[in-house]
């Protein structure tokens, strides 16, 4: 990493590099940055926008599925034309068109126990995006054991959920100090038979990016230990602090 910014980079990021919480320092961790999405559909799409917006140097992108006519409602980085192809792939063309400057790496095949620890490795900040709890918990399970940082985001119908994590923190609850793994059902992230508005996708994974650069340049307040809730049906927003048990 160079120790200064050159001028394109200066231009592109100008408005950010004003506040005075970011400024070059800021920046140049963003440029620095490694982070990895999981899931990409309602929050992981306009995750990784908001994120190459910013500048994030590395962005890792894993999905398997392919684009459907009923993602795109709230999916916002795909449209029509899109439909019937690769996910990971669309997606990394349109980010590489908002910022070529951001390394894209696609992984197109879901997260196993088999793959998992080989993938998050690379990454310092891992976002999740997933759609089922099984996948949050192995996510959350591997980032524990690595010591990785990861925000979590969850939606259905009208409703969001956020967690973050800094497992370098050895005080750090877990996913699993909230939601009890054997009593979780994954009905409640199932949009096809809960459904879902679409701006509760692109409020939560706008959020789970703002975190994530929040926690890369090591700025403001987190999440820790608590869940931030979202209610858009009735507009309110709230915190609920748990512990590590």
């Amino acid at each position: 990493m160079k120790n200064s910014l050159n001028k394109s980079q200066i231009e592109r990021f100008s408005r950010q590099l004003v506040l005075k919480n970011i400024g070059a320092k800021g920046q140049k961790k963003i440029l620095s940055s490694k982070v990895l999405i999981v899931g990409i559909g309602g929050l992981g799409c306009p995750a990784a926008e908001n994120l190459v917006r910013a500048g994030i140097g590395t962005i890792g992108l894993i999905d398997n599925d392919i684009v459907n006519l009923s993602n795109i409602h709230r999916q916002s980085l795909f449209n029509s034309k899109d439909i019937k192809k690769a996910k990971v792939t669309v997606a990394a063309k349109k980010l590489k068109e908002i910022n070529p400057l951001t390394k894209i790496k696609i992984y197109k095949s879901r997260l196993t126990e088999n793959n998992i620890e080989k993938i998050i490795k690379n990454y310092e900040l891992i976002i999740d995006g997933s759609d089922n709890f099984k996948t949050k918990f192995l996510i959350n399970d591997y980032c524990m054991k690595l010591q990785k940082k990861l925000v979590t985001g969850a939606i259905s119908k009208f409703d969001g959920h956020i967690f973050t994590f800094d497992f370098k923190n050895k005080k750090t609850a877990s996913l699993k100090n909230f939601y009890q793994e054997n009593e979780i059902s994954d009905d409640a992230l199932n949009c096809e038979f809960e459904g879902v508005l679409g701006t509760i996708a692109s409020v939560v994974g706008t959020t789970q990016a703002n975190e994530a650069l929040k926690m890369l340049m090591e700025i403001g307040r987190n999440l820790k230990n608590q869940i931030l809730i979202i209610d858009l049906l009735n507009l309110n927003f709230r915190k609920v602090k748990f512990k590590k048990r």
